[in-house]
């Protein structure tokens, strides 16, 4: 019997049509190698957060304007910025009471190997070579508030006595043999990003130390446009991802606060989250198999599928190594298209119990967004502060309309409400269908919509923000940020135990003036939500800053686990957290951790010694 006989309305027939029509799935080799782009090689700060060419900077008349053009705050007078920040942190701060840096400061000399050069002089060239003093000091540190503060008022101790910069795996492969012969450390250099003390040497680390750099190290090198996958070296900065998979209609889709200088190991080895994370999923989603470079040889495979139950994966080891079992030279990656919509928003809401009282019904509505972010009212000022001076009769007229909508119409206490920042990405139906779900969830918990112009800016200022700490340190404060993540039904107790548990710290210590202490949620799942954290207080006249900020937040840490928060959500242990491992793991746990570090690295070549893994490693910082 035919389709057409068994089928009148006609409707098989024409989904049989369509079928035949659809396009058949491209079979064999579906790989393509892209050509060459070599990542940009736009100056970094050496003394700092970010670019060379960009950084806040106070004028005489009190405003601050973030130099360069890169940013949508760039080049712009914000003048209640330093005023707000005073005000909060109750002290002088301002245009004349200035900490000067002393960068660089001295660099403890290098250590001789003649031999050990000589064998790498035979496969690498001289340029990839370095002894040079803050060629090696850049290397020995990542962005902690305490090395970023060592390196513009004090010093760092012990730094590495070489850096090289690998062109491919192979190279990695020779330098890591060659260290072996020559009882020398090895320790991966990504991007530098990290806020955990990682790559701060141990001060009675003994041996040659070679910094392995592998920045150049940052091609595509397929791309599977079928399969949706990519093989990406791992030197690769989040920025340089973006922009090449982009060429080819792509996107990893992970964009952690650092995207612009971290790099794809890096990523592996902290267990890195994104800031779309929702869609695109956390990098233990997004990374299918890697290669790597361990003291016995290559951990790789030939192939790799979907989804596999192949016993113990070796690279599940890797991810939150941070540096201990070897060094990580590409990884294959899913892939997803770049979205066709992509559309910002952002509500209010009358305080914080109220966003995240929205978030928890959002999360199981099935339409949670890219991105959404529910700032505390303190981080609501702080994006206030962060606008330019409003100027023209419409604008002003504009502004004091939404104040007036906000606090007298609504009823919102301008010192309780708190803000929701939101990324819409996905197809038009995805988008409409998601907008359509928050706005009305955010309707019942009290929520105003506020603007996709506020959730636009709130979204980019991410890549701003980071520079502020380093402006925070030439006028006299600390800080530094810290995250945890938490279930539902804690949240709210563990940010209220952390924010009182900040004063009473603060006060304890008798430290100047007001602590800064400010939070948002930025990441959300079925059992619960990321916090992150802000801190910092102002220091002039302080004897030792970094030992007060150190002792604040180990404190603070305290705080988190024992309100049910986690050690940390996506910056990782280093060294900064270790002594805590005992209280989140059983003695046994910590065994296998030591066991598998003994079984694959028992020379300990990769000499990194983060979280704790041959034993407490004892860190030397400034002042303690």
């Amino acid at each position: 019997m035919s389709l057409r006989e068994q089928n009148k309305t006609g409707r098989t027939i024409l989904e049989h049509k369509n079928q035949q029509s659809a396009p058949a799935i491209q079979q064999g080799n579906t790989r393509i190698v892209p050509s060459r782009s070599v990542s940009s090689q736009e100056e970094e700060a050496a003394d700092g957060w970010g670019f060379k060419d960009t950084r806040f900077v106070v004028q005489k008349n009190g405003s601050v304007v973030l130099t360069g053009n890169r940013y949508n705050i760039s080049n712009v007078e914000l003048p209640t910025l330093m005023p707000w920040m005073a005000e909060k942190l109750g002290a002088p701060l301002g245009y004349d009471n200035r900490n000067e840096p002393h960068y660089p400061p001295n660099v403890p000399p290098a250590g001789t190997a003649p031999e050990l050069l000589a064998a790498l002089q035979r496969f690498l060239q001289p340029d990839q070579l370095s002894q040079d003093a803050l060629v090696r000091l850049r290397h020995g540190h990542g962005h902690t508030g305490a090395e970023i503060w060592a390196i513009r008022y004090g010093q760092i101790d012990r730094v590495p006595d070489l850096v090289v910069f690998p062109n491919s795996h192979d190279e990695v492969v020779q330098i890591t043999a060659t260290a072996k012969e020559h009882g020398a450390c090895l320790v991966p250099f990504g991007g530098g990003t990290n806020v955990t003390d990682a790559l701060r040497l141990p001060i009675g680390e003994e041996r040659f130390v070679i910094a392995v750099s592998m920045r150049r190290m940052d091609r595509i090198l397929w791309i599977d446009s079928v399969n949706r996958t990519a093989r990406i070296e791992a030197g690769a900065t989040g920025r340089h991802i973006v922009h090449e998979l982009a060429k080819h209609g792509f996107t990893m889709g992970h964009e952690p606060d650092s995207l612009e200088f971290s790099t794809l190991g890096g990523w592996i080895a902290t267990n890195a989250s994104g800031m779309k994370k929702n869609r695109y999923g956390n990098i233990e989603d997004l990374v299918l198999d890697m290669q790597v470079v361990v003291a016995h040889g290559v951990i790789e495979r030939p192939q790799v599928g979907p989804r596999e139950s192949i016993g113990v994966n070796p690279k599940n080891f890797l991810f939150g190594s941070e540096g201990n079992f070897g060094i990580i030279t590409s990884a294959i990656v899913k892939l997803f298209p770049v979205p066709a919509v992509q559309r910002y928003g952002s509500v209010l809401f009358p305080d914080l119990a109220s966003g995240l009282s929205f978030l928890y019904e959002l999360q199981q509505s099935g339409a949670v967004p890219a991105s959404v972010r529910v700032m505390d009212n303190t981080q609501f000022h702080f994006g206030q502060a962060l606008k330019p001076k409003t100027t023209g009769f419409a604008a002003r007229a504009k502004s004091a309309a939404e104040k007036l909508i906000v606090t007298r119409i609504k009823g919102y206490d301008p010192f309780k409400l708190t803000v929701a920042t939101i990324v819409f990405e996905g197809s038009e139906e995805e988008v409409r269908f998601q907008e359509q779900t928050l706005y009305r969830i955010a309707k019942k918990h009290g929520g105003m919509k506020a603007g996709a112009t506020n959730g636009e800016r709130g979204y980019q200022l991410t890549f701003g923000i980071a520079y502020i700490r380093d402006l925070t340190f030439e006028h006299w404060a600390i800080a530094e940020s810290f995250e945890t993540s938490v279930p539902w039904s804690r949240a709210l107790e563990l940010y209220e135990r952390v924010r009182d548990r900040v004063h009473r710290e603060h006060e304890a210590r008798r430290l100047p003036g007001n602590p800064f202490f400010t939070g948002r949620i930025t990441q959300v799942y079925s059992s619960g939500v990321c916090i992150y954290f802000y801190l910092g207080f102002y220091a002039k006249g302080v004897a030792d800053p970094v030992k007060s900020y150190t002792e604040l937040e180990h404190a603070v840490r305290e705080e988190i686990l024992a309100s049910g928060g986690s050690l940390s959500h996506h910056h990782g242990v280093g060294k900064i957290r270790q002594d805590f491992l005992q209280d989140i793991y059983s003695e046994g746990a910590l065994s296998v951790v030591k066991q598998v570090k003994q079984a694959i690295d028992p020379d300990n070549l990769f000499g990194a010694s983060n979280h704790g893994v041959l034993g407490q490693v004892q860190l030397e910082r400034e002042g303690t």
